[in-house]
């Protein structure tokens, strides 16, 4: 079995640099691809409340037969919860949902600018609240631009440890990582295969064909070597396992550049973008 790096955060925590993606895995379903997951060797799983599925992702813990510290589990806040009053009880219900008294990272799942009168603030400064008491081990962000991390350094007083931002090779976000680089704020890429529109890529293909690899793991690799953390999601037991296997390869210099030369900027997005989303759900 391939051994996971981990990456160390701010606050003294470590991440492990590969997880489990469970966005828009069926509630239904989420317990067995956790559970599947686990087995064969993931210990990160990355949920979030509007994801549904929290319940499935502790139960999938439970079916594996693992204790819960053996497990890093990350979940963020719902849309609809910026209040803070709001997202204390949405925080409280995600530790009944995963059956545990703790989750080792909580973010603020988007910063809704044009909502709760551009006041990301309170939300982030409820969250330190979970931090300081010990119920969120680690607390960060998702979908932050630079500006609104720039706010957050002038008015709170705990540094992010991670800010989730979408990143794959059509979508560097080359601004955002380097603020996060410099400020010790780790970077977590979601859409890491940009919901697969990178895998056709002749760019890719090519570096894939030479070593053997699928154009999945050539990605998940970059990402890797990038030094960011990432986590593909899929429910086939195969792909699974084989984005798993990204440890025992490396991609060379020379592979790197051609696959960041991929970039299309904001023309790259297959999510909203941050400064503008404003989905809550119904």
């Amino acid at each position: 079995m391939s051994s996971v790096p981990t990456i160390d955060l701010n606050n003294g925590q470590t991440i492990p640099q590969l997880g489990f993606g469970v966005f828009q895995i069926d509630p239904a379903e989420t317990a067995d691809a956790v559970r599947q997951a686990l087995e064969i060797g993931y210990r990160h799983i990355d949920t979030a409340e509007m994801y549904g599925n929290e319940a499935g992702v502790g139960q999938g813990i439970r079916d594996a037969g693992l204790d819960r510290d053996e497990v890093y589990i990350t979940s963020k806040l719902n849309n609809g919860f910026h209040e803070p009053d709001d997202a204390r009880r949405a925080f409280d219900q995600t530790l009944v949902e995963l059956g545990t008294d703790h989750v080792d990272l909580f973010l603020i799942h988007w910063p809704l600018p044009t909502l709760y009168g551009g006041d990301f603030v309170s939300t982030w400064k409820t969250l330190e609240e979970f931090y300081r008491d010990g119920r969120a081990r680690s607390i960060g962000v998702s979908n932050f631009q630079v500006n609104h991390l720039r706010r957050l350094a002038q008015e709170s007083d705990v540094v992010p440890a991670v800010n989730q931002i979408e990143v794959h090779p059509y979508l560097l976000n080359s601004e955002v990582r380097a603020y996060g680089a410099e400020h010790r704020i780790a970077t977590e890429a979601w859409s890491p295969i940009a919901q697969g529109a990178v895998l056709g890529d002749p760019a890719i293909v090519t570096v894939a064909e030479r070593l053997g690899r699928t154009p999945a793991q050539v990605t998940l690799r970059w990402h890797v070597q990038r030094g960011d953390i990432v986590f593909p999601k899929s429910t086939t037991p195969s792909r699974i396992q084989e984005n798993f296997e990204i440890f025992d390869f490396e991609l060379t210099d020379d592979d790197m550049v051609s696959i960041s030369a991929l970039d299309r900027g904001d023309a790259g997005r297959t999510g909203g973008h941050p400064d503008t989303m404003d989905y809550v759900p119904a």
